[in-house]
Formats: C-alpha cells, structure tokens, sequence
C-alpha cells in the first residue's frame, strides 16, 4: 500500500515544506528537499514511496493521524477566545501556545522518524535563530 497524493502533501507541510503545486512535478529524481542517510542521498520523494509496509503503518497511525487531530484542535479553539471564564471553567491562556508546541514537537518527531531535517515552516534546524545586525 503507497501513501495517498493527500498524505504525501500533508507530511510534506507537517515537515515545514511550502508546497509545489503544478510548476515543478515532484518525483524521485526530482524534488526540493532530500534525505541523507550514511553515504545515500535521495530525494523526500523517493524516501516516502519506498517506505516498508510497517514504516508506513507507523507513519499513518503515530505521526499523521494525531498530526490532523491536532492541528484540528488547534482550529477549533477559536471558539473559547472570547470567553475567559464560565460559571466554574476558566479559559486556558495559554491554550493555543501549549497545543502549538505539542502540534511542532509531534511535527519534529515525525521529521526524526523520516530521517530529513524540517523545513522553513518550522523552523530552520527546529527551531527559530534571530540574528541582531
């Protein structure tokens, strides 16, 4: 079983990748993110269509499932914004700060699994450098 155009899509962007659309065709041989692992270098593509059956069961299951729930989650507090407190629930401040670094560390988590370094969208190297000139 191959992953879907969907999933492939989707953990392209959970790695931090901005997308492609039609302008540049992503193949094995032709991508703009590659893997290094020992001396192989291939391309993201490549890695993703030529996963065991077992690494992309675990893909699927533990990486993007929970990814989608989520960044669901993360959507669907908009609807607590305007409500600090309620007879005796009291809004969560720091809500949508807490579920953005679980959603970012589940996205590094997956980056590790497939053995490629995230991309711009989250971060260079994982994290964000500020530079002072």
């Amino acid at each position: 079983m191959a992953l879907t155009d969907a999933q492939m899509a989707d953990v392209r962007r959970y790695m931090g990748y901005a997308l492609t659309g039609t302008t540049m065709p992503i193949t094995n041989d032709q991508d703009v993110v590659y893997v290094q692992f020992g001396m192989v270098t291939m391309s993201l593509h490549h890695r993703l269509t030529t996963l065991s059956a077992s690494e992309e069961a675990v893909l699927i299951n533990t990486y993007l499932a929970p990814l989608n729930s989520m960044e669901q989650d993360i959507i669907g507090i908009r609807g607590n914004l305007d409500t600090a407190q309620a007879s005796v629930w009291t809004h969560n401040a720091l809500e949508q700060s807490d579920r953005d670094r679980l959603f970012d560390s589940w996205r590094r988590r997956m980056c590790q699994f497939i053995g490629a370094a995230p991309g711009l969208g989250l971060g260079l190297g994982g994290g964000i450098r500020v530079v002072r000139g």
